[in-house]
């Protein structure tokens, strides 16, 4: 007793603080980095589960409705669902995909079109460009004539199209491994988490079991009324561009709802789109203000009259810790993880809140 006594109390650490201790922070901060490095680099199997789960968070208690009202078995209510989901996203990328590979083609002879011409744009693009001529000849006079020629390297790499046809490959499996892990997490996930709460002591069983309903409820009501209101915005959208004369209307209403989920960047996407746009169709300005400008002005209104709903239905977080994960989430899975950073936020503010001593977190990213 007395020998362990003076080991802890040696003159290095007079407090008898455990060299254990002292390491506990570096410990803690290399396992998260080793967290970060293996869902950078398993990506491709750790995003699929990731959007399985939070989907079958949201469909869950659709499925547990439709057994206690009408007594359907979760098998066929989570086909069901999983297929509605499906078709969505069949529908979804049909009536984007066709009418922006043609804007696609159209673009880059629309822009020119836009900036040839006696405009002040080219004007002032013209003298960047005699400017920038200029600086390089007097670089060349000044460089030594029997300087010898560096050697150009020509590297032969993939066209975009095998690229893009190489994501796509990897982006349909991927979909399709997340829809089958949601069909089997709704038909036995009850089971599994049952399962996996009777292994835990008494007191942190109903911890895990309140985690796994928040988590259902805040998302779900979450992705409800950011829905409802992402719905209006893109109808409203349509109908603009429709009245104004913009081609493929639909697709325009489209694109600014589904954009919408993503918070800030989204809006600003959309705005940029509108603006080209209507430059390239439209031949006067006033004419091509009124698309953004009215996108402008109606997620101006529902942001006062809507967003104070979305906010009082799920936990308010700090705007920066929101506006910093989007870049991380993205910087981690890409534009997949873009559209996931929010409802990840919100599971994860859920957990914080949940577990005592994670609580000081959730009390510094709160609002």
């Amino acid at each position: 007793m007395d020998d362990s006594s003076t080991e802890n109390r040696s003159p290095e650490n007079p407090s008898g603080k455990s060299v254990l201790a002292e390491l506990s922070t570096p410990i803690y901060g290399l396992f998260i980095l080793g967290i970060l490095y293996t869902l950078y680099l398993a990506h491709q199997i750790i995003l699929p589960i990731v959007l399985a789960v939070l989907t079958s968070l949201l469909l869950s208690p659709l499925v547990k409705k439709a057994y206690l009202n009408w007594r359907l078995p979760k098998v066929v209510s989570s086909l069901v669902l999983v297929l509605v989901v499906l078709a969505g996203i069949v529908g979804i990328g049909a009536a984007v995909a066709t009418p922006a590979l043609e804007w696609a083609q159209k673009a880059p002879e629309g822009i020119s079109r836009l900036l040839v011409g006696d405009s002040e744009i080219m004007r002032q693009l013209d003298k960047v460009s005699q400017s920038a001529e200029q600086v390089e000849k007097s670089v060349d006079e000044l460089s030594e004539n029997n300087q010898s020629k560096p050697t150009t390297v020509v590297l032969q790499t993939e066209s975009w199209r095998s690229q893009l046809m190489s994501k796509a490959r990897n982006g349909v499996a991927g979909l399709a491994l997340a829809l089958a892990l949601t069909y089997f997490l709704l038909v036995s996930g009850d089971r599994l988490i049952f399962n996996f709460v009777k292994q835990l002591p008494r007191p942190q069983r109903k911890t895990v079991l309140r985690i796994t309903h928040d988590s259902q409820q805040q998302i779900a009501q979450y992705l409800a009324v950011l829905g409802l209101s992402n719905l209006s915005v893109g109808v409203l959208t349509g109908l603009i561009c429709w009245a104004i004369g913009l081609p493929d209307p639909a697709m325009w209403g489209l694109i600014a709802g589904l954009a919408r989920f993503i918070p800030y960047l989204g809006n600003m996407l959309t705005i940029a789109l509108l603006a080209v746009v209507s430059a390239i169709t439209l031949d006067t300005l006033w004419m091509m203000a009124i698309a953004p400008l009215s996108f402008i002005l109606l997620t101006t209104i529902v942001g006062f009259f809507l967003e104070p709903w979305i906010h009082g239905f799920r936990m308010a977080i700090n705007p920066v810790i929101i506006f910093v994960s989007i870049f991380f989430w993205g910087w981690l899975w890409g534009p997949v993880g873009v559209l996931l950073a929010v409802p990840l936020m919100t599971v994860i503010q859920v957990v914080l809140k949940q577990i005592p001593r994670l609580r000081p977190v959730y009390k510094v990213i709160a609002r």
